[in-house]
């Protein structure tokens, strides 16, 4: 109920606005319990005529088994949406049929030895019925135009032609009486797993009884090339991003050919395209290596769109929204002109004549349109507070209309429906708006200064609960990982800016160059400067929030962060005694160490000027254990013990280093962590340690 209609019916009934006041309820200050349990809702899935919207809620529990991860589905014009489903696995990879009649989707049901794709028809309703039986296991299915087979992907073994070739090759290497793991190539591992001879491949289905799956690239000479894989994302498992061409005849794809090369090069990906009917040798429809993604065909089927960046001796490069002619393929040309930002997302109109994107720009996420022939783009709708993380255009709606979801970080994502002549958006759902609306957080305040190098440092304050400006407030310099990443205005689990907040700090978040969101310049400010000109940056950042905000007690602050965030805080415990403690999770420390242990190392390289063996002092002089003798200031140290990305080594290095140097500190290690703390359970008690940390250091 609106504000104004709840003060006209209290003065109706005789009540004063004090007396209103008094019998509001009390909002409560955010929890873990209230944060990790909020359900979360999913990308909208848009029906192809426009008139529904699939999207999938997380119903977290502490105790895992109990976790539900079900499909729902609710009408564009609004209403009362419909769970789909109710099944202890969940779903997943959702998609919808061409005639808007059926969804297919990912799930491991009772009897499944892995993952398969289930189709449910959502005009008769019934049981959703499996339609592949692979011993590899199914992912991100897709429709052929015409709604007959479906496409998908899987991992199979080398030389494997078919599902049976794939459970002999399994069972063999089961048999074996020893257990090693032997390679002869990088890369090996990535994030959490151990890499294997599996390699990524594509899979065509007829949805007829009976039909079995044919591996479209099984025999070519792609797949067998030394160093063929796809995409590495989330996961260990590489996807090669297919998608139909508009005949259906074709399957087109991103693929490269140099995975064992990103020892020493960026790795060099190109578009393919194949007979969808298999037996034939893929060719490649770009000529020009580099990074591609997010397919997408027009929808006269003249063009194929898709992000593209440049590959050089950078060690960061802007996608940029381009197009080719099709079925001519060739060069590409560049749709988003004369703009320096990120399409996270982008979507095309049914008439095929407007690309709308979305654009992370300093912390919000903002709606932009551009011409698909090419232009500049214009700014639609820049969000107060969060942004639009999702986006969906239906392709045969009878009138155009966007879906996406919108959030904040004090408002979880609810699917909506965007006008954009009107610039605003109604929501479709309300999944958590009332939880949302009960706790006691407010939007960040945002802050922009120049830096002593000149570069314009976004900066955001979280202020706790119960906040009283006239107040002081000790200050949690929270620092994000990446580097090319931002502090998002939305919810995030691993560091929540109020539930830190609710400690009874201030949360200072600044993103200093390296930081993505505010053009490609600025990214690769960091190169040959991967610690020290970013510290001064937050640094300067505090200062400035201490001239303009009378409520931060300078002389009570901690800063902390996780990845590269970490890495930041070893170096500010090596360079700086400001801080009454510190806070590090997976965090390097020794530049050489991070280059030999961690998954990927030719980035590295770049930043620190060539390999460790080629001079360059940065190895030496930008790594925080070099200056182990001046460790002074507390230290809560975590790291995940599967954790590939920053391994166990840098952790303990630094907790030597510690030790050595009788510095207080104490030191958290998650045997069933990873980079992230994934388990409720043990982010719990990490949150609960930090508070423990901060109440000891900074509160009087």
């Amino acid at each position: 109920m609106k504000k104004t209609r709840l003060l006209a019916l209290a003065l109706c009934a005789g009540l004063s606005t004090q007396a209103l006041a008094a019998t509001a309820p009390a909002k409560a200050p955010i929890t873990h319990e209230s944060l990790w349990m909020m359900k979360r809702v999913g990308a909208p899935v848009v029906s192809p005529d426009g008139k529904w919207v699939v999207y999938a809620i997380n119903e977290p529990a502490y105790e895992g088994d109990k976790a539900v991860n079900d499909l729902w589905l609710v009408s564009t014009d609004g209403g009362a949406p419909r769970r789909l489903t109710n099944t202890k696995g969940g779903e997943s990879d959702a998609v919808w049929s061409p005639d808007s009649t059926s969804i297919a989707f990912v799930a491991k049901r009772e009897g499944d030895e892995a993952g398969q794709v289930y189709v449910l028809d959502i005009v008769h309703g019934g049981e959703a019925r499996r339609v592949t039986s692979v011993s590899t296991g199914a992912a991100r299915p897709q429709w052929r135009p015409d709604g007959g087979a479906i496409l998908f992907e899987s991992s199979v073994f080398p030389g494997a032609a078919d599902d049976d070739a794939n459970r002999k090759a399994a069972a063999d290497k089961k048999a074996l009486k020893y257990n090693v793991r032997i390679y002869e190539r990088y890369p090996i591992r990535y994030w959490n797993e151990w890499l294997d001879d599996r390699q990524p491949t594509i899979l065509v289905q007829s949805l007829e009884a009976g039909a079995k799956p044919k591996d479209i690239l099984a025999g070519t000479k792609l797949a067998t090339t030394n160093g063929f894989s796809g995409i590495f994302g989330g996961d260990a498992t590489p996807s090669l991003k297919p998608v139909w061409s508009p005949d259906g005849k074709e399957v087109v794809f991103i693929a490269t050919t140099e995975a064992w090369t990103a020892v020493r090069a960026n790795v060099g990906y190109q578009i393919y395209r194949t007979a969808a009917a298999g037996g034939a040798e893929p060719v490649a429809a770009s000529p020009v290596k580099g990074d591609y993604d997010k397919l997408t065909f027009s929808p006269d089927g003249k063009f194929l769109y898709f992000t593209y960046a440049e590959q050089d001796q950078e060690i960061y490069q802007l996608p940029r929204l381009n197009r080719l002619a099709w079925p001519g393929g060739g060069a590409h040309t560049l749709v988003a002109r004369d703009f320096d930002r990120e399409p996270a997302e982008f979507a095309l109109t049914p008439d095929g004549g407007t690309a709308y994107v979305l654009v992370p720009e300093a912390g919000m996420e903002n709606l932009y349109k551009v011409a698909s022939s090419g232009g500049k783009p214009e700014l639609v709708i820049a969000p107060k507070t969060g942004g639009y993380t999702s986006l969906a255009i239906p392709e045969k709606a009878a009138k155009p209309m966007l879906i996406g979801a919108w959030g904040s970080s004090v408002n979880p994502t609810e699917i909506v429906r965007i006008d954009p002549a009107a610039k605003r958006h109604v929501n479709l759902t309300s999944v958590n708006v009332a939880a949302a609306q009960a706790i006691d957080w407010s939007s960040p305040l945002h802050f922009t200064f120049r830096a002593k190098d000149g570069l314009p440092i976004h900066s955001m304050l979280v202020t706790p609960p119960n906040f009283d400006p006239k107040k002081k407030y000790p200050v949690m310099v929270l620092i994000h990982g990446g580097p090319a990443s931002t502090n998002p205005d939305q919810i995030g689990l691993r560091w929540n800016y109020h539930l830190l907040a609710a400690s009874g700090v201030v949360v200072l978040m600044s993103d200093y160059k390296g930081s993505v969101g505010y053009g490609e310049t600025f990214s690769q400010a960091i190169k040959l400067d991967p610690l020290k000109g970013p510290a001064e940056e937050i640094d300067q950042a505090v200062d400035e929030a201490l001239k303009r905000y009378a409520f931060l007690d300078g002389s009570r602050m901690c800063a902390g962060g996780a990845s590269y965030g970490g890495h930041l805080t070893n170096w500010i415990q090596a360079t700086s005694t400001r801080y009454r403690c510190l806070i590090s999770h997976a965090g390097e420390v020794d530049l050489l160490t991070q280059w030999g242990e961690s998954d990927g190392n030719y980035g590295r390289e770049l930043t620190n000027g060539g390999p460790p063996w080629a001079g360059s002092p940065i190895w030496v002089d930008q790594s925080p254990i070099t200056y182990g003798a001046d460790w002074k200031t507390p230290m809560l140290m975590s790291i995940g013990e599967r954790d590939y990305r920053v391994p166990l080594g840098n952790t303990l290095e630094a907790w030597a280093v510690l030790q050595r140097q009788q510095v207080p500190s104490r030191l958290l290690v998650w045997p069933d962590a990873w980079h992230w703390i994934t388990k409720p359970e043990d982010s719990r008690k990490f949150y609960g340690e930090v508070d423990a940390w901060l109440t000891k250091y900074l509160k009087p």
